[in-house]
C-alpha cells in the first residue's frame, strides 16, 4: 500500500517538474500530472535498461524521469493529444 502511495507522490513531483521545465504551458490536472510522472519514470527506466525487460526495471534517477516525462509531453503534443 505504501509503495503505491510513494509511486503516486513521486510521480506527482516528477510530473510537476517536467511540466515546469517543458517550454510552453502544459495544462492538466493533478491526477494526469501524477500519471505523467509515473509514465516518464517507466519510460526512462526502459531506456536505461536498454529495453531488456527480463532483468526488470532499474531506478532511472530523478533527472532521467523528468526527461522521460518531458519526452511523453513532446510525443503527446505531436500526436495531436491536447493537455
Amino acid at each position: 500500500m505504501f509503495n503505491l502511495i510513494g509511486a503516486i507522490f513521486s510521480g506527482l513531483i516528477v510530473g510537476a517538474l517536467a511540466r515546469y521545465f517543458y517550454p510552453g504551458g502544459v495544462e492538466m490536472g493533478w491526477g494526469m500530472t501524477a500519471l505523467l510522472g509515473i509514465g516518464g519514470s517507466l519510460l526512462a527506466g526502459l531506456i536505461v535498461s536498454r529495453g531488456n525487460v527480463s532483468e526488470g526495471f532499474h531506478r532511472a534517477g530523478c533527472l532521467a524521469s523528468i526527461v522521460g516525462a518531458m519526452a511523453l509531453i513532446f510525443i503527446g503534443r505531436h500526436m495531436g493529444w491536447h493537455f
